[in-house]
């Protein structure tokens, strides 16, 4: 039987975080993440099993979700905007001590403080946050459906291949209500002490005394990460075969964008849209191929380049030669209808 219920991002969020398996939550309010906070200690109250620490800080946050996973707990922490960039300590920790690490975070505009209700500025962060070489998971969710299906997803990877994991969303997400459908869930992937008092002795190091060792560890994660990352890489074709135009887009932009494509078929434009799932590792191929009969592409984001500097890299060098024209309003969503008149106007 197919379970129903109208809620909003942020509460599918948590309904994830719980049928993942996630015991414990370390979080500190900030908007527009502060329901998912307030939602799993709804939850600590009917269920016993689940905790929650509300920390003075993003960075006790992050440490906190450190110390329980080594134990052997799932445990998440949920943040936005500046939240996000405080936490890139116990975030770069886990990146170098493989841990895995799970964090929701709900984009807002910046620099700085910013605004709290949208944006697409924090895919660079989330990436590429830390001093270490972007080793992270990276998932974005474009609907409130998709925010709970890629919360399991987010903490099943973080334990399998030992990659701290994202999941991106953005204040409008986290607030929209519409019916979510949930399906038997994925088998939540189990989780085991990393530091444990019995058994082989484990030595996790984040400081090393040459430039040598150093090198050594991260190569091994390079070769950890090439061997997997074609089992993470995750994205959406819509409408792509013998598309001679294409939108590429992720998020709510990519939900907009399906409409825009809707538009300009019903006037028999051939239009389709590449929306990637996983931001890192990004799916290049599924791109390539969706790009091959498109004679221009549209980068559209809310964020100034960000998803465009990807989507470049990743079709540079493969003789495809198509248009592109990047489409940025950083820290504003998107109509259909802007999105169309952008393409009209980019495609004179």
């Amino acid at each position: 039987m197919v379970e129903k219920l109208y809620m909003t991002g942020n509460e599918a969020a948590v309904r994830g975080a719980v049928d993942a398996g996630a015991k414990i939550m370390f979080g500190y309010p900030i908007t527009p993440a502060t329901e998912i906070l307030e939602g799993w200690i709804a939850k600590t109250v009917t269920d016993k099993s689940l905790q929650y620490l509300q920390s003075e800080d993003e960075v006790a946050s992050g440490f906190g979700v450190l110390g329980a996973v080594a134990g052997g707990a799932k445990a998440f922490s949920a943040s936005a905007g500046i939240g996000h960039v405080l936490m890139q300590d116990p975030i770069s920790m886990a990146e170098n001590m493989r841990l895995p690490f799970v964090g929701i975070m709900m984009q807002r505009g910046g620099p700085s403080t910013g605004t709290v209700n949208f944006s697409q500025q924090e895919v660079n962060l989330a990436i590429h946050g830390g001093n270490g070489d972007s080793f992270r998971i990276v998932y974005s969710a474009s609907s409130v459906e998709d925010m709970y299906e890629l919360v399991i997803k987010a903490f099943n990877a973080a334990w399998k291949y030992r990659f701290p994991t994202f999941v991106l969303g953005d204040g409008y997400l986290g607030k929209m209500k519409s019916t979510v459908e949930f399906k038997k869930p994925l088998k939540p992937v189990e989780a085991k002490p990393i530091l444990s008092e019995s058994g082989k002795p484990m030595w996790l190091r984040n400081c090393f005394s040459s430039e040598e060792e150093l090198n050594t560890l991260l190569n091994n994660h390079i070769v950890d990460w090439e061997k997997n990352k074609s089992k993470i890489v995750e994205s959406e074709t819509f409408h792509t075969n013998g598309a001679r135009y294409l939108i590429v887009a992720h998020g709510l932009v990519a939900s907009a964008a399906k409409e825009t494509v809707l538009k300009m078929r019903s006037e028999r434009i051939r239009i389709g849209l590449f929306r990637p799932i996983t931001l890192n590792p990004f799916d290049g191929e599924a791109l390539r191929t969706a790009a091959r009969s498109a004679k221009h592409i549209f980068i559209v984001e809310s964020a100034y380049g960000q998803l465009g500097k990807i989507a470049k890299a990743e079709l540079a060098g493969h003789n495809i030669k198509t248009k592109i024209s990047q489409i940025s309003k950083p820290a504003e969503g998107y109509t259909p209808e802007e999105i169309l008149a952008e393409i009209k106007k980019h495609n004179k």
